[in-house]
């Protein structure tokens, strides 16, 4: 019996969300950095297995909002969590349960309060980072913090029980057929999918401030003429992306001293923009200063949130 259905990944920022849901695709479908807030837009990577087809949908961390755009991501993750079949709750095992999980937990009892229950497995990520017995002690602590349907341990760095993961989720979502072609991994707009490749290159090695205060928006894709390619694709093409921060003092940090980050930026994100849409690429990324964009709602809609 072939079974399907849609899995909600949730956590607090940097609780591992993303890099478990590439390794549970096996490939790269949402973006990871060190820095909390990385994912703003819900990812959705597709798991095939023979006998079913998991949807993964990665939203940004659950938190206590201190902004508009904060909000509005809360919002995402709730509209989210109410449209699955199953919800994945990670909780990294190098660090204790906090007041971030906690108040998580309580709005995933709120959410189930008064309709059919959703399944939440819990999930101990990053246990390659523990000894065994940090790990007893966690797994104890995760227990004590809601009803859930499983707890599971899992390294997506290692691959530590990922396989036993979906074997979890794959007996909580109901008999159904494929929901996407087969070898299809995620349903994200290429522009999307620039964008978080540049917005990941572009968090490495920054001060703590930046990530909130980034947004990447691609202008254009357009192919280079007169520069086809044997396969029918375009040998070459030219990607136009704007990298929006609050201060002029931001600016600054992403350009680097005479350009020298912003180039690294674009080294490092052209990489993955090629092997993305299959051509070679000439990146060109601009900086401008939206100021205080987390706030404005009119400047919210205009950078896709």
């Amino acid at each position: 019996m072939f079974r399907s259905g849609f899995v909600c990944v949730v956590g607090r920022p940097n609780a591992g969300k993303s890099t478990l849901t590439n390794a549970l695709v096996g490939q790269k479908v949402a973006i990871t950095s060190g820095r909390p807030q990385t994912t703003r837009h819900v990812i959705r990577g597709v798991v095939h297995r023979p006998d079913a087809q998991l949807v993964l949908v990665d939203t940004p961390g659950l938190h206590r909002p201190r902004t508009l755009l904060g909000e509005r991501l809360n919002d995402l993750v709730m509209a989210t969590l109410g449209e699955v079949d199953a919800v994945v709750f990670c909780l990294p095992a190098d660090q204790k349960v906090g007041p971030g999980d906690r108040y998580i937990a309580s709005q995933l009892a709120e959410l189930s309060a008064g309709r059919q229950t959703t399944p939440v497995i819990a999930v101990a990520t990053k246990a390659d980072l523990v000894s065994p017995a940090r790990m007893a002690e966690h797994l104890v602590a995760v227990a004590e913090l809601g009803e859930w349907a499983d707890i599971v341990p899992v390294s997506a760095s290692s691959g530590f029980q990922v396989d036993t993961l979906v074997d979890v989720l794959v007996g909580h979502v109901p008999p159904g057929p494929p929901l996407y072609p087969d070898g299809e991994l995620t349903d994200e707009p290429e522009a999307v999918m620039v964008a978080e490749l540049v917005r990941e290159a572009a968090l490495e090695g920054v001060r703590d401030e930046l990530p909130h205060s980034l947004a990447v928006v691609v202008d254009e894709i357009l192919p280079r003429e007169g520069r086809d390619g044997s396969d029918g694709r375009p040998a070459l093409l030219d990607v136009r992306v704007n990298l929006f921060v609050e201060r002029s003092s931001q600016k600054a940090i992403v350009i680097g001293r005479g350009g020298s980050r912003l180039r690294e930026v674009g080294t490092r994100a052209r990489r993955g923009i090629e092997a993305l849409l299959g051509s070679q690429v000439h990146l060109d990324l601009h900086v401008k200063v939206a100021k205080d964009w987390q706030r404005d709602p009119k400047q919210l809609g205009r950078l896709g949130f």
